[in-house]
């Protein structure tokens, strides 16, 4: 019977597959790199931002939902917006914007990062910029500023009624509006609707009072909807989906300048060799839903704009660790211990219990066993212990005393693929860390202008000295 870590994953997956293979080292490969060159190279810990997947993730959407459309015959345009809020980076938006897309914001610093992306010519004043959120005055400044000063494409997503005053009062140019819909949540939440948006029963009688008969100042163009568990092939989707495209059909009968339809983000990524998504079935469905009763009410279908975050930029991205000790507690269970901290490092598996894609990067010819990984603050919820497809986790054995081999020597070295997404965001980037673990040092791989892939260090490890400047020692 063969045990090692290979024949465990090949057994239980279709391996290798997108992303993932392994060389002739039997050392694992990320998108085509050699991890464990990059390691040799840079030491662990270390986060990696592969960039040309950006690229490909947004070229794979454009082109499903182009797909959908030729199937459909549907009318509509469809634009790719990025939600600026899963990886604020300049290096992640900069490369999203190669591409053909619009952006998303959430806070009024936001807009900072679009007057800045603005004077470095990264974009033009025709750029859609879909503003979201709820929105403080230090927002609603901003978002006036970039329409009295051109940007033609400006789009304030009203969160609530009262919104609209603050523009009414400062903006000076003809502008468009767009209108969150309030969305019901799923029945294992402790709550029934969202708190953003505005409720669907009371937009209609909200347009007639305050939109209505101002169409020479602002005119609505957007209704907007996003679900937080995603988009899903569950009756919940579907009913939340029709709720807003019947709401659009009786609106647009009234309010000929409304022409879009937002359904927000959602798309899942891998998180699991298993992972299973039938992406442009979803796409289809849904572009096949608005078309249907587009024509039933017999009004003209909408441009379908989405602002994809996690689906962008979440693949590109990997944490890697070294194990640096073996802890045998009691007779079921051994530790791993990593050389950094899943609490500062990947919030989302301590917070909310988030499963990320975890292989180790070496040692695929080991025996493997179950282990617990553990991180090292003292803190007892710092660990991991369940994939996505299972409740445990295997890794290869640390020392395989039934092998000769010079490989077993070295550390094992863990990765944890597809964190490109909010990991930073929530954690904080640089900062005051739980028992001052440092933040990893962060690679770069991008294409050169000649098209060949280089690295290079966009962030060092975190230092004591910087940590103890913000803590008024130095």
């Amino acid at each position: 019977m063969n045990n090692t870590y290979t024949d465990l994953v090949k057994q239980t997956f279709h391996f290798p597959q997108e992303g993932f293979d392994i060389n002739d080292d039997n050392n694992l490969m990320f998108n085509g790199l050699d991890v464990k060159k990059l390691i040799e190279k840079y030491g662990t810990p270390m986060k990696v931002t592969y960039l040309p997947k950006i690229g490909m993730q947004i070229n794979k959407a454009k082109k499903m939902f182009d797909t959908a459309f030729k199937k459909h015959k549907y009318e509509g345009n469809y634009f790719y917006c990025y939600c600026t809020k899963s990886s604020h980076f300049s290096f992640v938006v900069e490369e999203a914007l190669k591409h053909n897309i619009h952006l998303e914001t959430s806070f009024a610093y936001d807009i900072e990062i679009i007057n800045q992306l603005y004077k470095k010519r990264k974009i033009n004043k025709e750029i859609s910029i879909i503003c979201n959120g709820f929105k403080q005055k230090s927002y609603t400044s901003r978002i006036a500023k970039l329409l009295n000063t051109g940007f033609k494409n400006v789009i304030p997503v009203l969160d609530n009624k009262e919104e609209l005053l603050a523009y009414k009062r400062s903006v000076k140019v003809p502008f468009k509006l767009g209108i969150r819909v309030a969305a019901e949540e799923e029945p294992n939440f402790p709550f029934y609707t969202s708190r953003l948006g505005i409720r669907a029963k009371d937009i209609l009688e909200f347009y007639v009072d305050e939109i209505e008969g101002f169409e020479d100042r602002f005119q609505l163009k957007m209704l907007h909807i996003f679900l937080n568990k995603g988009i899903k092939d569950d009756i919940y989707y579907w009913s939340e989906l029709n709720k807003i495209i019947n709401l659009y059909c009786q609106l647009k009968k009234i309010c000929p300048e409304l022409d879009s339809i937002n359904i927000g983000g959602g798309f899942p990524i891998k998180h699991s060799l298993g992972f299973e998504y039938d992406y442009q079935f979803m796409i289809n469905e849904i572009v096949g839903n608005i078309k249907q009763a587009c024509k039933k009410a017999k009004v003209p279908m909408p441009n379908i704009y989405t602002e994809f975050g996690s689906f962008t930029v979440g693949e590109s991205m990997a944490h890697i660790y070294s194990v640096v000790a073996q802890k045998v507690q009691n007779d079921r269970e051994c530790w791993y211990m990593i050389d950094s901290s899943f609490i500062t490092t990947l919030p989302d598996t301590w917070g909310i219990g988030e499963k990320f894609l975890m292989l180790p990067i070496n040692k695929w010819d080991n025996d493997y066993h179950r282990v617990v990984l553990g991180g090292i603050t003292c803190d007892s919820h710092d660990y991991y212990d369940s994939e996505e497809h299972i409740n445990e986790v295997f890794l290869p054995k640390v020392n395989n005393t039934d092998k000769e081999d010079p490989n077993n020597k070295e550390p094992l070295y863990v990765g944890f693929f597809h964190t490109g997404a909010y990991q930073d965001q929530i954690s904080g980037y640089g900062g005051i860390k739980h028992c001052l673990i440092p933040s990893p040092k962060h690679i770069i791989i991008e294409h050169d202008k000649n098209g060949k892939l280089v690295d290079w260090v966009y962030a060092k490890e975190q230092t004591a000295q910087s940590m103890l400047k913000i803590l008024g020692y130095l």
